[in-house]
């Protein structure tokens, strides 16, 4: 039985270069951002990170199982549709997949006791849809690095 998703990306040596190339796209992601929206994004990151160094990629290292969980069915689908790009796949069901993302985010939101974070995520939650939308041929990539 081939290994599930979550068993190779958060296999205990591949998991810390997983986030490596999690937290480097993120800033490929950030970089990319612009008019308005992006903006608003870019200055959430700023914010949360003047105020509290180093949370949104320790940020990652939390939501990590959750966000490979809520990639597991689309992975599953994918291999045995014998689809030629994983981040196409994902782009194709844009809407689904982000909404599937985001409830991650949402979750981890409401339970914080930040309110300096909690701001920051509302303020650009609105937009956030797109900005996954966005990013899922590189999420799409970043998985079949390790599971392809």
């Amino acid at each position: 039985m081939p290994a599930t998703l979550q068993q190779i990306m958060l296999a205990p040596d591949i998991r810390r270069d997983v986030l490596t190339d999690c937290f480097t796209l993120i800033d490929q992601e950030m970089s990319d951002l612009s008019g308005v929206s992006g903006t608003a994004v870019k200055l959430a990151f700023k914010t949360v990170n003047t105020f509290l160094p180093g949370h949104v990629y320790h940020m990652a290292e939390i939501l990590l199982p959750d966000m490979v969980a809520q990639l597991e069915p689309f992975w599953a689908d994918f291999t045995t549709s014998g689809g030629s790009a994983f981040g196409d796949y994902l782009a194709k069901r844009g809407d689904e997949v982000a909404q599937a993302l985001l409830t991650v985010t949402d979750d981890q939101a409401a339970a914080s006791d930040r309110p300096t974070v909690i701001k920051a995520y509302r303020t650009v939650r609105g937009g956030a849809a797109k900005h996954v939308q966005n990013a899922l041929p590189r999420v799409g990539d970043l998985v079949t690095k390790y599971a392809g």
